[in-house]
């Protein structure tokens, strides 16, 4: 899963693949010395995902409600910590737009956390993109994009086995609605990254989004959310999850163009399926492989198109 980070307010959480989304401040790229910049970003990705499958080896301790309330908690601190954002001088639309952001932040944590509780952390991921895929879909509104569409379509199919009678029904449906809610997260985050400075709007939907799951992870997990343990573990989840990935992509993104940047984001359910491999110990069979493979291909289409078409708006109005 992707997570909050200044990629989708200037920013994990987080973009998805879709071009547009991708702050447009992004400098111009650098010739020479980029594979740092695209270092950072995979690695980013893989502190993401690799976070993820530790949530799933906490979740028989503290729930999957109480892993997304141990993350959202630690990373909110953390990032209200560092960022020390100003609480006076934003209208109601201001503080309107934060808690959408917050409550959507918190949605799509918490089916993610649902599904990879059911189904395998690859599988969940692949899904998941879907949601930005198809809003990158819909605002391109190109005819090439159909071709995408059918061969992510085609992606998903192959991976339910013709009919996901290999996955649980209840965690695929956790994880398309989480998709959905990435779609979201990426629209309010830009709306977000509009109306508040630096990453100020982030961390206050995190708190947001922290103080929602709240009453959720307690009512599950109780007092098993203060042994040691847990916190250190869901402390550690936070910061793979979210913290090291935000400054990660925030370094990088200040020297990457933008759609190199969405199309490394493209790669997420590569990087999940190997961690849920090495972690997990969750084994890809040849069609599955072949599945993720379509979707991450249908995904780097779209975003090229999105490119292409910026490209082409650019010369038309240079003319």
């Amino acid at each position: 899963m992707s997570t909050p980070s200044a990629a989708a307010p200037s920013d994990p959480t987080s973009v998805g693949p879709v071009a547009d989304h991708v702050p447009a401040s992004v400098g111009a790229p650098r010739r020479r010395g980029s594979l740092g910049p695209v270092g950072l970003v995979l690695a980013g990705g893989v502190s993401v995902q690799f976070g993820g499958a530790l949530a799933v080896t906490l979740m028989p301790r503290a729930g999957a409600l109480g892993v997304v309330t141990l993350r959202l908690l630690a990373a909110a601190i953390v990032l209200l910590l560092i960022c020390r954002p100003r609480l006076r001088g934003h209208s109601r639309t201001d503080w309107g737009t934060v808690v959408v952001f917050g409550v959507t932040m918190a949605a799509m944590n918490g089916l993610f956390y649902q599904a990879v509780d059911r189904i395998p952390l690859g599988a969940a991921v692949t899904l998941e993109v879907l949601g930005p895929l198809a809003l990158s879909v819909l605002a391109s509104r190109r005819a090439v994009n159909l071709i995408w569409a059918g061969l992510a379509l085609t992606g998903v199919f192959l991976l339910g086995g013709g009919g996901f009678s290999s996955l649980d029904p209840i965690g695929v449906a956790f994880a398309l609605g989480a998709g959905a809610m990435w779609a979201t997260y990426i629209v309010f985050s830009a709306r977000t990254g509009r109306r508040f400075p630096q990453a100020d709007g982030l961390a206050l939907a995190m708190a947001v989004a922290a103080l929602l799951f709240l009453p959720l992870g307690v009512a599950e997990s109780g007092t098993k959310l203060l042994e040691p343990k847990t916190l250190a573990l869901g402390s550690a989840v936070a910061i793979l999850s979210s913290v090291l990935p935000y400054t990660l992509e925030l370094l990088a993104l200040r020297r990457l163009p933008a759609s190199t940047f969405a199309i490394l984001m493209s790669l997420e359910p590569a990087i999940a399926a190997t961690a849920g491999f090495l972690i997990l110990h969750q084994s890809l069979s040849a069609m599955e492989a072949a599945a993720i493979a379509l979707v991450i291909a249908a995904s780097m289409g779209a975003v090229r198109t999105q490119v292409g078409r910026g490209k082409a708006k650019g010369l038309g109005s240079g003319s």
